[in-house]
């Protein structure tokens, strides 16, 4: 380490000291509630239902361990004024007494199936929902930090085929079928370093709400998937920051209340690949700018591809201001921006010529939420925001004398009006309006020849929705039954979506799921050629036009039952997922059909198993097993017949367990899959048989595989306290710890002599990352 990093570390740990000597002292023999609720979860073999505003602020000394767990819940309802009711000795529902409702605090009662799934910070509702606290996130293999879209990774039916957050795939579906929403802004770009790393900060996330199935009606989009991610929305007068940096980026948050109505997050995030050569930075080059326009221009032996630039950041912030005990006003702001640059240069009739490419990726957002507690029982929120993203690149081809510009970008405007009513403690219900106008325009220009082609399509959507929750005293069986009307003016076109979710718990540990749900979306991603925006983000948005690109249409069901007992989790789901509408353009087919566009469907049907198994409150490990068959059908492609879908991974198995002693984590975890399935040129085909053909034939699509993909991962994190408030946290990881060559994508090429050339894209290698982080 150079002598500058080592003093700017001494200095920055200076000033945290003396931040820390001011700040407020914490009552060292206090713990805050939801870390008590952990312990005794763990201790008594028990789960706790409550909503967050409930325990809020709330800290007490931790129940003496000689106390019943009766007594320990009465011993917290004196610490704490709450009350805590035990449903069937297994659940325990916290709620505030009657009389110090003051503040018209109602929310939706979420019932707790599984705390710890995984690992600390991921929960299962009765639901079907995975939630997932950053803030008390244990430990993955690989990651030393709550990287969200890495994380959801972990949950069965959820992989990515090429290991980027870009292209995450929810059973079988495309990255663009995954409604990704922050605060309640639809978000149309996922990743930094153009797919390797999370765009959203987890510092300032307080939870993420996953569903695969099931899905509340409140939600449009997303026929895969949908991942809400929620920041803090209650203002409790303290002062909360951090800073921290890996090999890859230098990020910074603070939770600041400016009054005692008002509050300020913010949150910063930057690479630090412009200024320092870290060998992470040179395996996530590698593994993202192989096969680009990028690293063909530095293989040309007629150009130098030099004075690259490549930076990443994002700025978060939120704004808080509760106007009065029954009206909150929130303000929402984000940026995220990628970019990247080169010079190419070339000697062209003895003359030096140099030209600058780029691109650039990012998502803005801003936003107003108003919230109004009408009473106890009645809760109203309307909610406008802008959503932003643009995609552009220029492209320079010194020795063809060609430029080429291309733009991508959507305008996502909505507004939303949602409703919630409790009729009591058992039944809820919750409706609303939606309103959303989407415009997205595409533009591609060349100078030799000349060529422009821009287009531009809008589309406005109204919804209506409503479903009811109900929930039994025992907390044994959960229904919610509702429905979603879409209309869009633009076709004239009306859309039913019914949803389902209904829990039934039986023999005390075991528990019975039945989900069900139709959803539609307008907007999805294509691949007009391999080597857009330099074929580093192939991929652009395109709208619905109710011709060549139809509304997706996606029906789904699965039944599931569940087993917990003795800190042992064993759950099995099966389901059937038919989508119809998908363009092969979508699906980046690289094969026959790569120039083809035509209409069809997929269906997948499949089953995912996991075993989770806790030893004391020490160890956790799991491993989990999902096996399914995906299928195209195009009926113009392939003689009508259905063929495998280019996500068709018949088996993934996760192996992983984590290691927690107080200050130390540890994580060791190992991933396989069966290869995806690649389609080869057909053997009887001999370009020397027709030199001017300049075409490859084909064997059937999709009829082999590649290799079975293996990658074992680790990680450690340890922590320690600077001073009474401030804590620090240093950790490393190391992804592929056995340098495994996997080779994720192989397509076909022909050469200047009419050769068919294999090309293979290899995921990443040996990637080690070390992390420090202060939080005070």
């Amino acid at each position: 380490m150079s002598r500058k990093v080592t003093r700017s570390i001494f200095i920055l740990l200076f000033f945290l000291n003396i931040a820390t000597l001011s700040s407020q002292t914490v009552q060292k023999e206090k713990q805050p509630l939801i870390a008590i609720l952990k312990h005794l979860s763990e201790k008594f073999n028990i789960s706790f239902s409550y909503v967050d505003i409930a325990i809020d602020n709330k800290a007490s000394i931790i129940p003496d361990v000689s106390l019943s767990l009766d007594e320990a819940l009465e011993f917290l309802k004196m610490e704490t004024l709450l009350d805590f009711q035990l449903l069937d000795n297994r659940f325990v529902v916290i709620k505030i007494p009657k009389k110090d409702k003051t503040n018209h605090k109602t929310q939706h009662l979420e019932e707790v199936v599984v705390t710890n799934y995984l690992t600390t910070g991921i929960t299962k509702l009765n639901d079907g929902s995975i939630t997932i606290k950053p803030q008390t996130f244990g430990i993955l293999p690989g990651l030393i930090e709550p990287d969200i879209l890495q994380t959801i990774q972990a949950i069965p039916g959820i992989l990515s085929a090429d290991e980027t957050v870009s292209n995450i795939n929810v059973r079988g579906g495309t990255h663009d079928q995954n409604l990704l929403l922050w605060d309640g802004i639809k978000m149309y770009q996922s990743g930094h370093f153009f797919g390797l790393i999370s765009a959203f900060n987890p510092y300032t996330t307080k939870r993420v709400n996953v569903y695969k199935n099931g899905t509340r009606a409140k939600y449009g989009d997303g026929i895969s998937s949908i991942i809400d991610m929620r920041l803090p929305d209650h203002i409790d007068q303290e002062f909360d920051a951090g800073l921290g940096f890996n090999l890859i980026n230098t990020d910074a948050y603070a939770k600041i209340p400016l009054s005692k109505k008002t509050e300020l997050q913010l949150s910063t995030r930057r690479s630090i690949t412009d200024f320092i050569n870290t060998s992470t930075f040179e395996q996530y080059s590698k593994r993202i700018f192989q096969d680009s326009d990028f690293e063909k221009s530095k293989d040309n032996r007629n150009s130098i591809s030099q004075n690259e630039t490549f930076n990443f950041y994002d700025i978060t912030a939120k704004f808080l201001y509760n106007i009065s005990n029954k009206d909150k006003l929130r303000f929402h702001f984000l940026h995220v921006d990628n970019n990247l640059k080169y010079d190419e240069q070339s000697t062209i009739n003895d003359r030096n010529e140099s030209l600058n490419s780029k691109l650039s990726q990012r998502n803005s957002a801003i936003g107003l939420t108003y919230t109004r507690h009408w009473n106890s029982r009645l809760l109203t929120t309307a909610q406008f925001y802008v959503s932003n993203y643009d995609l552009d690149a220029t492209n320079f081809d010194i020795i063809n004398n060609q430029r080429l510009i291309q733009e991508n970008e959507v305008y996502d405007g909505s507004a939303k009006l949602d409703i919630n009513y409790s009729a009591n403690s058992l039944f809820k219900i919750n409706g609303g309006y939606q309103f959303t106008e989407v415009g997205i325009s595409n533009l591609e220009d060349v100078n030799n020849p000349e060529f422009r082609s821009f287009i531009r399509e809008v589309l406005r959507t109204h919804s209506v929705y409503a479903e009811t929750g109900f929930l039994s005293n025992n907390a044994k069986t959960r229904l919610t039954l509702g429905g979603r009307l879409n209309y869009m003016t633009k076709f004239d076109l009306f859309l039913a979506e019914p949803r389902l979710s209904f829990s039934q718990r039986f023999l005390n540990h075991f528990r019975f799921e039945v989900l069900g749900e139709l959803k539609s979306q307008t907007t999805s991603q294509i691949i007009d050629l391999q080597n857009d925006f330099l074929g580093i983000e192939k991929r652009r948005w395109v709208l619905s036009n109710y011709d060549n690109i139809p509304v997706i249409k996606s029906k789904q069901t699965s039944l599931g039952i569940h087993y917990n007992k003795n800190k042992l989790l064993v759950s099995a789901e099966a389901y059937i997922k038919k989508v119809d509408g998908i363009t092969t353009r979508s699906q980046g087919f690289q094969n026959q059909y790569q120039f083809v566009n035509s209409i069809g469907s997929y269906e997948i049907k499949g089953v995912d198993v996991l075993l989770n198994k806790q030893f004391s409150n020490m160890v956790s490990s799991w491993i989990s097993y999902s096996y399914n068959t995906n299928n195209y059908i195009f009926s113009e492609l392939n003689d009508g017949e259905k063929f495998p879908n280019n996500l068709d991974i018949r088996h993934a198995i996760a192996f992983a367990g984590t290691y927690t002693n107080k200050n130390i984590k540890l994580a060791l975890g190992l991933n396989w899959h069966s290869g995806k399935p690649t389609t080869e040129p057909s053997i009887n085909d001999n370009p020397d048989d027709n030199p001017d053909d300049n075409q490859i034939t084909y064997s059937s699509p999709n009829s082999k595989s590649l290799k079975d993909y293996l990658r074992a991962d680790c990680s450690a994190t340890y922590g320690f306290n600077i001073s009474d408030g401030a804590r620090a946290t240093i950790g490393a990881s190391v992804w592929n710890v056995l340098n495994n060559k996997n080779v994720i994508n192989t397509y076909y090429t022909l050469d200047a002599e009419n050769e068919v050339n294999k090309i293979e894209n290899e995921s990443l290698g040996i990637t080690p990352n070390v992390s420090f982080r202060v939080h005070f």
